[in-house]
Formats: C-alpha cells, structure tokens, sequence
C-alpha cells in the first residue's frame, strides 16, 4: 500500500517522481505562511539536493515563487488558479449542488459555498432563492474578506502572524456605513466569529443584506470552505442565527461527508493502481 499523501509519518510520498512532487506541492500549499529550504529538509526529511531541484522546478514552471530575498517560496497565482478552477468544476454537476438546492428548499433563501482566494471569498456554488426580492452573486463572484460572513471564518483559522499580513495589506474599503475598515476591530470581529462557530455580515458588503456562514469540517482539523445563508433585511436580521444555524451545521456535516467520500475513493484507486 502507497502511503496516503499528508501522512504525518511520511508528509511527501507516491509511487513515482511525478506523484512526489505533487505530494510536496500539497505539502508547502498547507503551510499558511512562505518555506524555506531549511524548514522543508527538516519538516520532510528529504535531502536539500533533492528539494532544492524539485523547488527550482517548481519556480521555472510557475507553480511557486520565490521572494525577493530568494530563500523563501510560496505558492503562484497560477497554482491558486488550478485549486479554484478544481472547485468550480467539482460543484458544477456534484453531489455537492444537490446539497445547497436542498438548504434552500428548508431555509427559503439564497445558499452558497465558498472558499478563501487571496484576500477575498469566492462563491464556488450557488442555488438562489425563488423569492423575487433578492440578491444575484452568481457561482465565480469574489466578496472582500473583511465584509464577508465567510471570510471572517476562514480568516480566523490562519495565525495571528498570517492573518495580520494578509489584512493589513488587503484594501480594507468601505462598502456600506456598516463596514468595518479598522484592522483591530476586525481582527476582535474575527475573534468572535471563531469562537461563537459562524459569522455574520450584517450589510457590511451590500446594504440590506444579511449572511450567516458556518466552516465546512475538514479532515485535518481545518476548513477549507463555508456553507452560507444569505438574504434582505427585511426576511433575515442579525438576531436570526438560531433560526438559521441548525440547518447550516447539518449541511456542512453533509458537505464534509461528501468530500470524505471522495477522498477515500482517491486513495482506493491508489492502493489498487
């Protein structure tokens, strides 16, 4: 049996060159902050020769960068473009789609997954409501971190160190009178979005609309999406989280069920390869 990619005995593995350097890929793009050839030998156990190769590889083809001091490498746009483009796909025709549609047959408004893209949230799926008063923010549609239910959520899950790298370089611009632009009122926003379990964007990116957002379980402890309910004022108010929220929760779990699913079917085909 192969080992699985990530394991924590083994963090880059396959069967062959080509599968190791993806596992490293996936490595390095868990890591929330730049590597560096010391932390990656150490963190591995590969020899520096040979991660040395595999980075500047890596760099020539556009997958990594490297930053201007030239010891430290990060993920490329190019690499981000690749893991959103999987995601939209995956929702286009999955199980995943069949599973906001029932949300908002239960709920009566608009549902989304999302996912952190840079210093913004991106709608990987979308089922609107059939009410005629609402919003349209198609599947594809980027919201700012720092006016989006989500994004205060999966924000929450970087370090300290990270997130204040990322907020305090992010144009924090003011949308409506309800925006929050100050970095330390955000981050105490953040704060309590991950210790309450949900967030909330009470007409802080659009006036008049209303979302609630809860994290996806990931199978590692650490969410990569959220599962969102969003709606006008007049139908949803910052005081409706018990209305909305049980619902939300039994989703994610579904969501979370699928993406399980999936992965152990990967690895199945992996062992029987």
């Amino acid at each position: 049996m192969v080992a699985a990619w990530g394991d924590v005995d083994e963090p880059v593995s396959g069967s062959s060159p080509a599968a190791r350097m993806f596992s490293l890929l996936e490595f390095i793009a868990g890591k929330d902050d730049f590597v560096s050839l010391q932390m990656l030998a150490r963190e591995t156990g590969l020899p520096k020769p040979t991660l040395h190769r595999m980075l500047n590889n890596f760099v020539q083809d556009g997958l990594l960068v490297r930053q201007t001091d030239r010891r430290l490498y990060g993920t490329s746009p190019r690499l981000r473009a690749f893991a959103e483009t999987l995601l939209m796909n995956a929702t286009q025709t999955g199980a995943r789609h069949a599973v906001l549609r029932a949300l908002v047959q239960e709920l009566g408004e608009t549902c989304n997954i999302t996912t952190l893209s840079g210093d913004e949230v991106l709608y990987l799926d979308r089922v609107e409501t059939q009410e005629p008063l609402r919003f349209h923010l198609g599947a594809g549609s980027r919201v700012p971190i720092h006016c989006s239910a989500s994004g205060k959520l999966l924000a929450g899950q970087l370090s300290e160190a990270t997130r204040r790298k990322l907020l305090e370089h992010a144009p924090l611009e003011q949308f409506t009178d309800a925006t929050i632009t100050a970095f330390d009122r955000l981050e105490e926003e953040i704060l309590l979005s991950r210790a309450r379990g949900y967030g909330l964007d009470d007409g802080e990116f659009i006036h008049g609309l209303v979302c609630f957002a809860v994290l996806v379980p990931g199978s590692r402890g650490r969410s990569g999406q959220c599962v969102a309910v969003q709606g006008p004022s007049m139908r949803m108010t910052s005081d409706d989280a018990d209305r909305f929220l049980p619902a939300l929760r039994r989703a994610a779990d579904v969501l979370s069920e699928i993406e399980d699913e999936s992965r152990l079917a990967s690895y199945g085909s992996r062992d029987t390869a």
